[in-house]
Parts: structure tokens; sequence; C-alpha cells
């Protein structure tokens, strides 16, 4: 592979990174949209206190960002994904998928053998992309349990 085959590549940066925040703000914008209203998330919203990483996907060319991913400690030996994005023009690339195992090499470097995530009813793009990575549909968990747009995923990493 040369420089100028890569696509993009993938940093971790801070939650509070500008680019990282415009995305989430994308993201958020999108599943207003989805959902109708700005109420479609059960429990407390990601922060820099709660997220233990976060990556950001951007082309290497025009430094424009592509998408995002973070990990949330539940447990000694869990972590959850939020905030998994990818701008619309790059879905379809292999930039979700890039993110989501870099999230997953992350987790087992942290000692967190399973990785948990919720999506919603109204992102079925989202639950095929999470089923072909080979997540798993587990019964709702933690502030999700009693969520009527919530659907929940597991994946064993070790």
């Amino acid at each position: 592979m040369t420089d100028s085959d890569v696509r993009w590549v993938i940093e971790a940066r801070p939650w509070g990174d500008p680019a990282g925040a415009a995305l989430r703000k994308e993201q958020r914008v999108e599943l207003d949209a989805r959902y109708g209203s700005d109420d479609h998330e059960p429990g407390p919203l990601p922060t820099a206190a709660d997220i233990d990483h976060f990556l950001i996907a951007v082309d290497p060319v025009s430094g424009v960002t592509l998408g995002c991913g973070a990990l949330r400690q539940l447990d000694g030996t869990s972590a959850e994904v939020k905030r998994m994005y990818v701008v619309p023009h790059a879905r379809g690339t292999g930039v979700a998928t890039a993110v989501l195992r870099a999230l997953e090499v992350a987790a087992v470097e942290r000692g967190w053998t399973t990785i948990r995530l919720e999506t919603g009813t109204a992102q079925p793009d989202a639950q095929r992309f999470y089923e072909r990575e080979g997540y798993a549909r587990i019964p709702l968990f933690g502030v999700y349990i009693g969520s009527p747009v919530s659907i929940c995923y597991e994946r064993a990493l070790i």
C-alpha cells in the first residue's frame, strides 16, 4: 500500500476536540430528524468525564473528518460504543468498519473482553451494520432497559 492508497487515517483525539464535536453535532441533527424529536437517547449523554477513548477518521489529503466513535467503560471487562457516526458521503467506504475495529483493538488493550452498544429502532442501517460486523442482539441493558426506541448488541472480543 502506498501513501496515495490511504483513504483515511484513524486518530485518537480528546473528547472535546472541535472536529469531534462537529461530527457529534451532525449525528445529533440526523438522529433528531429520523426520530422526529430530540428525545431519543435514554440515559446520560456521554461527556469527557466518562468517555475512555475517542477516535476520528480523517481524510489524510484534505483533512476532512469522515467519522468517529468512542468507548465508555461499563465495568471491569466491558465497554460500550458511543457516538459511532460516519458522514453521509463516506458511508459504504469502510470507514465505519475501520473505526469499529480500532475501537475493538483499544478495548482489548484496556483488558475489556466484551463490547456492548445501543442503537435505535429508526436506525435499520446501523442494525444491519452491527449484525454484519458480528454483533448479536441482546436484551436491553443499563439505562436502556424499558426504552421503546432502543435496540442493544454485544460482541465478545476474546
